[in-house]
């Protein structure tokens, strides 16, 4: 079976990047298609710390030039997307004799203050850690502590809603389907996807290749491609775990440990409390990552000599890990090897652009700059316009959402105050759209568990590619952390019916 069109892009990886060259690409008028061999956000784009940030700690290994791009970029997200992202204060204990100095932490949160052209973030300021709240959950050793601002992010749905946006705009977005091969032939791209489903293979020409396969990068060139002696990413693998709230205060907090790593501690999803990251070297398939032993107890021995109350393996409820493709620059350490990113073309024949490296805070730059090198190999089409944008469903102002969420309220007064929130918070005034015409909490059909309806795995089957308990579970809604076992078989149960149906 062939596809008759000849794509001007075709996209390999349905990550952060991926999605996001796909999406401004067809904004600006190229035709596009794109493949993801799993779900959206299955792999790097949903085990980062969920952070929209700066990099504070970036600046010690003096890239400031990434810092100053993902300081810029913090407001130009949360405007696009105010439902799926929202400020965050970080509070950064100080302990005399500590691993840096509190000169050089001054120094670093002026230039954080000061190098990106912060506008409605507030700036630094120094804690009293034992008059103010944010000191209780901690040791009593802790007296100082230095509060910052940044921004988070649900990850999946920010890779998801790019996907759709580029599908409203005119893309071919296609989940579950794998780049079986791609070769050049009379001056195009042939390429060759399977759908992971149905097993049917399909025929795909382009005049130009965007390889952004995250982790899988190298596989791309040598497995697709034929390539050999492929190597230019760096494996990292960070894990976090999260475990029942550890504190009420709505801040974060941004510990140091002895070994000059950092890690954090996150309020999540209303009751838990997100603990991580972890950097180690990894070198197997990444699709097989998952938490070790090791790093569990790295994490939880981290986190209990700044908490009051330990942290033990016991107290996790969920944990997950992913695969960073950091670009290769001979760092020594995994935690000091950069995380800019790299656009390189190889223009023997039809172009080839491999995306290697990037963050969650940098993609709608690194799309820009990925649209410039795009438009040098195959000819120029519109101009950059993603900045003043609006991701679907982010359509209010960017302290808009409480007032979103009492308009829900007022127009569906059956729902409790946390659906209405949670669905806000996924789906912005998207969420109308799920809710439709019903007048009570059975018109949403089945009750899954937790806030989860049948009006909503359908929404997320019809208009998000949805096709398992987990796609809906963990990247679309986070309900996992509350449905049951028997609940989330139910689902899956439920979902592979309709997958019988279609």
């Amino acid at each position: 079976m062939s596809d008759d069109r000849i794509f001007d892009l075709f996209v390999i990886g349905g990550g952060i990047n991926g999605c996001g060259i796909a999406r401004d690409a067809a904004g600006r008028g190229y035709s596009v298609a794109l493949a993801e061999m799993n779900d959206f956000a299955s792999g790097t784009s949903s085990g980062a710390t969920k952070l929209i940030h700066g990099g504070l700690r970036y600046l010690e290994h003096y890239e400031f030039r990434l810092v100053r791009e993902a300081l810029m970029e913090r407001e130009v997200l949360w405007a696009m997307a105010p439902h799926v992202i929202w400020p965050l204060r970080f509070v950064l204990p100080f302990q005399k004799g500590g691993v840096r100095p509190a000169w050089l932490i001054r120094i670093g949160l002026f230039l954080y203050d000061h190098l990106g052209g912060r506008k409605l973030l507030p700036a630094t300021k120094t804690l009293n850690l034992k008059s103010d709240p944010a000191g209780r959950p901690l040791k009593p050793i802790f007296g100082k502590a230095f509060e910052y601002s940044d921004g988070w992010v649900d990850d999946a749905r920010m890779v998801v809603l790019n996907a759709r946006d580029a599908a409203n705009r005119g893309a071919k977005i296609m989940s579950r389907a794998k780049v079986v091969s791609a070769r050049r032939e009379a001056g195009l791209w042939q390429i060759e996807v399977r759908d992971e489903i149905s097993g049917v293979t399909t025929s795909h020409r382009a005049r130009m290749l965007v390889n952004a396969g995250g982790p899988w990068v190298d596989q791309v060139l040598s497995g697709a491609m034929g390539r050999n002696n492929v190597h230019n990413v760096r494996l990292v693998q960070g894990s976090h775990i999260i475990v029942k709230k550890k504190f009420d205060d709505t801040r974060a907090y941004f510990f140091q440990n002895p070994d000059n790593r950092i890690f954090f501690a996150i309020p999540y999803e209303n009751d838990f409390t997100l603990i991580g990251t972890t950097d180690r070297d990894y070198s197997d398939d990444p699709k097989d990552v998952k938490i070790s032993q090791e790093e569990i107890q790295y994490l939880c021995n981290a986190a209990s000599e700044y908490f009051a109350e330990p942290v033990k393996p016991e107290d996790i409820v969920w944990t997950y890990s992913a695969v960073r493709p950091l670009y290769d620059d001979g760092a020594s350490k995994a935690q000091e090897a950069s995380r800019d990113y790299v656009l390189k073309v190889d223009a023997d024949g039809a172009p080839l652009l491999n995306v290697f490296g990037g963050k969650l805070t940098t993609y709608r730059r690194l799309s820009e700059h990925a649209l410039e090198k795009i438009g040098e190999a195959i000819g120029a089409k519109g101009t950059p316009w993603t900045a003043k944008s609006r991701l679907p469903g982010g359509d209010f102002a960017v302290t808009g959402a409480a007032s979103e969420e009492r308009k829900l309220l007022s127009a569906y007064p059956f729902l409790s105050k946390r659906h209405a929130a949670r669905l806000i918070k996924c789906y912005g005034t998207d969420a109308k759209a799920i809710l439709a015409d019903a007048k009570t909490i059975e018109g949403l059909g089945r009750h899954f568990g937790g806030t989860l309806h049948e009006a909503e795995v359908r929404f997320l089957i019809e208009k998000e590619w949805a096709v398992t308990a987990e796609d809906v579970l963990w990247r679309r809604t986070k309900q996992g952390l509350v449905l049951t076992a028997e609940e989330a078989a139910g689902l899956e149960e439920y979902m592979s019916g309709v997958r019988r149906a279609a």
